[in-house]
């Protein structure tokens, strides 16, 4: 008798077994996974979570999408690159063992160079949001990126610096960081063809982690430019802004778009006003009715998170980056990474930051820069600057 007991309990556990990987006849087993690729934590962790913010804040409005004519849910599979390019690569072969379909970032250029190729031989899409160096999408038929590039965005701070009196600029760069050293050296190019060759009169380094800059500002001040240049993460910002304020350097300091977080603003107290950068999106310019819906929601879900209401750009490039690959998925009708990648140069939405498609690198078409400034310890709209 135990041993025909024993027997029909094996037989009704194998009978569950198949029926628990039955044909998706129930909608809640329809999964596809999309990775997140995003630093919260290192050198570039702050600006990485309010990434991560505006992405998950665009799956609770878009938590599913169609495919074959069936619901699936969106899954978000979330991994920290902590800021590092040898992490980078740790995290992005971690989400391709998950089976994602399709990847989302990162934050930082540098982290998101390092995971391309990974991607790549996985051939798995990734849609980065702020990653804005070259170097990304160059010769990765697998990368996308709905932001404005470098190139674009040192030539902006340059013109903005020349059409604002700047007949001399220094520049402050991290060696070793994409970002930073590729951002400087294009403002440098532009400034010097726009105020003539040897305008920019002082090049300096910093190492990673380093917090005292003294002896290199020391040397800017001696060459009393008229303008500081400083592309660097939120962590080093605020220190290079107090001392050189310490130093009585009193010329305009200018970043780019890593700058324009209220941390900055918090960590140089009084020394932060007046500096200027330069960013993708600006919450009292609503660009699109997705952007206007965006702005109420998503302020609702950072006060419902127990974060400052002040809506950061990389937040509203990460709810785009979501819609694309949302919208990439619709296209191709399928949860095929390849598929997927297919569908991606055909894309056209009207995003929170604007319209987005893709020229053949797979980088956006924008044209657009919003200049903002730090005013009674608030981020203003200066201006917008286009190219044709």
């Amino acid at each position: 008798m135990r041993k025909i007991i024993a027997s029909t309990l094996v037989l009704l556990l194998i009978l569950s077994s198949f029926a628990g990987c039955g044909g998706g006849g129930d909608s809640t087993e329809n999964i596809i996974k999309v990775g997140v690729f995003e630093p919260v934590t290192g050198e570039n962790g702050g600006g990485g979570f309010q990434e991560v913010l505006g992405i998950r804040y665009a799956n609770t409005v878009y938590p599913t999408v169609e495919i074959g004519g069936e619901t699936y849910t969106v899954q978000l599979v979330e991994v920290d690159n902590k800021s590092d390019k040898t992490e980078a690569v740790t995290a992005a072969q971690r989400l391709i063992s998950e089976g994602v379909s399709a990847v989302i970032g990162s934050y930082g250029s540098g982290v998101s160079i390092a995971a391309g190729a990974i991607f790549a031989e996985a051939q798995v899409p990734a849609v980065g949001a702020s990653c804005t160096n070259p170097q990304v999408t160059a010769g990765n038929d697998y990368y996308f990126r709905v932001c404005f590039l470098d190139p674009f965005q040192g030539t902006v701070m340059a013109n903005y610096a020349f059409q604002n009196g700047a007949q001399t600029a220094a520049v402050i760069t991290q060696l070793g960081d994409d970002y930073s050293s590729g951002l400087g050296s294009y403002f440098v190019q532009a400034f010097n063809e726009l105020a003539g060759e040897g305008a920019v009169v002082s090049e300096q380094q910093f190492q990673t982690n380093q917090t005292d800059f003294k002896a290199l500002l020391t040397n800017i001040k001696a060459e009393n430019p008229d303008v500081i240049f400083a592309p660097s993460s939120i962590t080093t910002a605020p220190l290079i802004i107090k001392q050189a304020r310490e130093l009585g350097i009193t010329c305009p300091i200018m970043g780019g778009d890593t700058w324009e977080n209220a941390t900055i603003i918090e960590n140089a107290g009084a020394d932060a006003e007046g500096i200027v950068l330069s960013t993708f999106f600006d919450e009292a310019e609503p660009a699109t009715d997705e952007a206007a819906s965006f702005i109420s929601g998503f302020k609702a879900y950072l006060v419902e998170n127990n974060q400052d209401e002040i809506i950061p750009a990389v937040a509203a490039l990460g709810y785009d980056a979501y819609l694309t690959v949302l919208e990439a998925i619709r296209q191709a009708d399928s949860a095929d990474s390849v598929a997927i990648r297919d569908a991606l140069p055909g894309i056209s939405i009207e995003g929170v930051t604007g319209a987005i498609s893709f020229d053949a690198n797979g980088d956006a078409n924008k044209d657009m820069a919003f200049i903002k400034t730090v005013q009674d310890g608030q981020f203003k709209f200066l201006m917008n600057v286009s190219v044709e």
